[in-house]
């Protein structure tokens, strides 16, 4: 080796291993978690007399397979983003919020009672902006009690969130039911329906996908970037690691808490507008689908980030869908897909534990005990 080639290897920059390996353990270790949660799952189903290969084929063929499955797959995806990061933004500060299904439910409730207001008055866009905007701010009202009631008078926030949930469903159809109640809907009593100029369109992607799934991956970016190339941001990720710390700094954790957790309720309450002004065209049971619950293990699944929401959002919108084509094939209820996401959700909180313990990742677990 000559001198110059000598001194050119010797400038080239190294792999900097206390970066990239702890990147590389928060994808391994969720995806480990996930395959395992399957292989449970499947040792579940051979207990039951049926085929774990034949299972996660029809998943796949109902998910993935076709340009009609892909469009059945992506259009359960925009719920699951919205209430994907009504979970995520709170648990930058270390608040586990898991109420959005009540904040989805108030949310469409708010939008279509807006939205049959509006229709005489204006319509078109402007119109749609009004009913997004009321949707997200009884979503973000909502929510944002639970981050008023945690740092005002200490309420743990799970369980807060969890008992509004409660709260705003039963609210929600004692509302649809009572006051909001369309006269003409007799089998499933519903608000007024909306005019078609205050309903959300597809997107010209080639299958009948609405919008809400444009809007929703627009507003994964834009959290991606509060959270991680803000100010504000890393604001709430040292509240989060150390509220006393942050205290002691200076920043406003009150301030944090609220903004983020009634941010995250608003991301719900768009979810409850797309489903009403893209979907079903009015408010009705039908809000309450259990979108808020699986958006937990989004966020879970996804590591609170919101670029990884994106992808795991499709992935668990895809296994929702399969649900007709299992019970169909393989004579099995379509809870049993509920059952599959209950194996991944336990063994990913079971995962949780081993974050900066293998020493795989962690060069300083290297060296031997003195």
């Amino acid at each position: 080796m000559s001198v110059e080639t000598a001194a050119r290897a010797k400038a080239a920059p190294s792999v900097d291993l206390s970066v990239w390996l702890p990147r590389i353990e928060a994808v391994v270790i969720p995806v480990a978690a996930l395959l395992t949660g399957l292989a449970t799952f499947s040792v579940f189903l051979l207990l039951l007399g049926k085929s774990p290969a034949e299972y996660f084929s029809l998943v796949y063929k109902a998910a993935f397979g076709t340009a009609f499955s892909w469009q059945n797959t992506l259009s359960r995806v925009p719920p699951l983003l919205f209430a994907g990061l009504c979970v995520a933004l709170p648990a930058r500060l270390g608040l586990v919020v898991i109420g959005g299904e009540g904040a989805i439910a108030l949310g469409g409730l708010a939008a279509a009672v807006t939205g049959v207001w509006l229709a005489s008055v204006i319509a078109g866009p402007i119109g749609l902006i009004g009913m997004a905007l009321a949707g997200a701010m009884v979503g973000g009202l909502w929510i944002g009690l639970v981050g008023t009631m945690r740092i005002k008078r200490g309420v743990n926030e799970t369980i807060a969130s969890l008992l509004m949930a409660y709260i705003a469903i039963a609210l929600m159809n004692h509302l649809v039911e009572g006051v909001f109640r369309d006269p003409s809907s007799l089998n499933k009593p519903s608000t007024a329906p909306l005019p078609e100029t205050l309903r959300v369109g597809d997107m010209p992607i080639g299958i009948d996908v609405h919008w809400g799934l444009g809007f929703g991956v627009i507003a994964c970016i834009l959290c991606w970037v509060l959270v991680d190339r803000t100010t504000l941001g890393f604001a709430a990720r040292i509240a989060g690691d150390n509220i006393r710390a942050a205290q002691v700094q200076g920043l406003p954790v009150a301030k944090l808490v609220i903004g983020f957790t009634a941010l995250g309720g608003a991301m719900a309450g768009l979810a409850g507008f797309f489903e009403v002004a893209a979907i079903h065209g009015s408010a009705n049971a039908s809000l309450v689908v259990g979108y808020g619950y699986t958006g937990i293990l989004v966020a879970f699944l996804a590591r609170h980030n919101p670029l990884v929401i994106i992808p795991v959002a499709v992935l668990l919108a895809g296994f929702e869908a399969s649900s007709g084509l299992i019970q169909r094939r393989m004579d099995l209820p379509d809870a049993t897909i509920l059952v599959m996401q209950g194996f991944v959700f336990v063994t990913l909180l079971l995962s949780e534990t081993l974050y900066g313990r293998l020493k795989i990742f962690h060069p300083e677990l290297w060296a031997p005990e003195r």
